[in-house]
């Protein structure tokens, strides 16, 4: 017969390991950022790129207006384009417009965060704080997940490294 003290041993086990799996969304106010991530950098790398979804829950329009790490010297939101075949990316202005209701992906190829001139290299497994600031929802400190080089989208949102500390 099992004894109470292992079942509660099992219990408390297993608890511990769903709880990293779900701590990887964070609110601010009407705002769900949903899985931040990353993908690990080469040694000298001189930017890193960041991806999340934002969703706005709320009645009212907001807005990403910026966003800081201590991994990185500054941190932009840009957008990459391709105009008659040539690649472009710039810096957008102004931050980003989550309309009521609306969900918003920022990902390789398109809206992203950039991190410049990041103090280290990022490695597959590990996590790094940031800190978003809205206009409404206010100052959220989150945590990135770093997947490995060729990560995309679809990758990173089944969650990889959710149990790692933050770096």
């Amino acid at each position: 017969m099992i004894s109470l003290r292992a079942l509660s041993g099992a219990f408390l086990a297993l608890t511990a390991s769903i709880v990293p799996a779900v701590g990887h969304d964070f609110q601010a106010g009407s705002i769900t950022i949903d899985h931040p991530w990353s993908r690990a950098t080469p040694p000298v790398a001189p930017v890193a790129g960041g991806y999340l979804t934002l969703t706005n829950d709320g009645h009212m329009a907001d807005r990403l207006v910026s966003i800081s790490s201590p991994l990185s010297e500054r941190a932009e939101i840009h957008e990459s384009t391709v105009i008659d075949g040539v690649a472009s990316m710039r810096p957008v202005q102004n931050g980003i417009e989550i309309g009521a209701g609306d969900t918003i992906e920022l990902q390789p190829g398109g809206i992203h965060i950039m991190f410049l001139k990041p103090s280290r290299p990022l490695k597959e497994g590990e996590r790094f704080a940031a800190t978003l600031v809205f206009e409404q929802a206010g100052t959220i400190d989150v945590e990135f997940a770093v997947q490995n080089m060729g990560a995309r989208p679809e990758s990173a949102s089944e969650h990889e490294g959710h149990g790692e500390a933050v770096q």
